[in-house]
């Protein structure tokens, strides 16, 4: 659970070593590997990325950011994996320069497919929602090296036709507001929903929706491959494109307009036409975004199919 506690320890970017920036960085090689073992701890790459898993079933489709303990930050994440016997769920401690921690976590409870992002409750320590990608949102709550489902809902509004990738939630005026995003493709734009959440009774308030097309990548495009809201409720997304399994990959990150509460209690987004680029990556495939508090800098998780997952901090985090 992101706390406020740890917003003392960590102001200031100097926490982390940035490796994310608008510079290109060396692609994994493609080359299909055996699946991850869990509780390897992986290798650092010379560009700043570090990677915490061998083959297609080690990425990281979502993470957050789960304590700060000096120069290294807990996260936790998920992976979308379709079988039964594949790993969830992994807990990843990094350290700028060193090589990851990874250790999975037991997902307890009836067994998702396909888990495409997750955010922490704000409120309730040790909970969060992880988000599948047919719409399916998962209530979990960690203790340990387990997770419990607490209960699982769907996400009003969602389509059969649908592919969600990004889920955030944010605290604002005592009040839950969440946001998801179905990654749209190619001429398809992405799609941002924004709505309040009652985190009692898992019920939403009238929702607001706005597409998002972005200019870079330009081809194989997946417009939305993560979101994220900080305080002031500016909303940073990732973008990809995933030629296959074996890339080659390109990332963006994206500053996509702000979402807030009207006079009542119904939320509003304000997306531009063309969103802010902040920086580009070249040979990873983002698909998580995580922002330690009180810090401009983030956590970046790739999943890079056959070249597994990876890691690295930048700042792009609006705290």
């Amino acid at each position: 659970m992101i706390r406020k506690a740890f917003t003392t320890a960590v102001a200031g970017a100097a926490l982390l070593a940035v490796a994310g920036s608008a510079q290109a960085h060396t692609p994994p090689t493609g080359t299909p590997r055996p699946a991850h073992s869990p509780g390897t701890v992986s290798h650092a790459a010379d560009d700043g990325w570090q990677q915490v898993g061998d083959g297609i079933t080690a990425g990281i489709s979502g993470i957050v950011v789960d304590g700060v303990s000096g120069d290294a930050v807990d996260t936790l994440a998920v992976r979308d994996n379709k079988e039964d016997g594949e790993n969830r769920l992994v807990a990843v401690r990094y350290r700028p320069g060193a090589a990851p921690q990874a250790r999975p976590v037991t997902w307890s409870g009836e067994q998702p497919v396909d888990l495409e992002a997750l955010d922490a409750v704000p409120g309730h320590a040790h909970e969060y929602v992880v988000l599948a990608s047919d719409g399916t949102a998962y209530r979990i709550r960690r203790d340990g090296d387990t997770a419990t489902v607490i209960d699982s809902f769907a996400l009003p509004g969602t389509s059969s036709k649908g592919n969600y990738e990004g889920f955030a939630l944010s605290a604002v005026d005592g009040r839950l507001l969440a946001v998801w995003a179905d990654r749209g493709e190619d001429d398809d734009p992405g799609v941002l929903t924004a709505a309040e959440w009652n985190p009692d009774t898992h019920d939403f308030g009238k929702r607001e929706s706005a597409d998002l097309h972005v200019p870079f990548p330009t081809e194989n495009v997946r417009h939305i491959s993560d979101v994220k809201i900080a305080a002031d409720g500016t909303l940073t997304v990732s973008s990809a494109s995933d030629p296959g399994d074996d890339g080659p990959f390109e990332s963006t990150l994206y500053r996509a307009g702000k979402v807030s509460f009207t006079g009542g209690h119904d939320a509003q987004l304000d997306v531009p036409a063309t969103p802010e680029r902040i920086s580009s990556f070249s040979g990873h495939k983002i698909e998580a975004l995580a922002c330690v508090p009180g810090s401009a800098t983030g956590v970046l998780g790739t999943d890079d199919e056959n070249g597994g997952g990876w890691i690295t901090s930048a700042d792009f985090c609006h705290p």
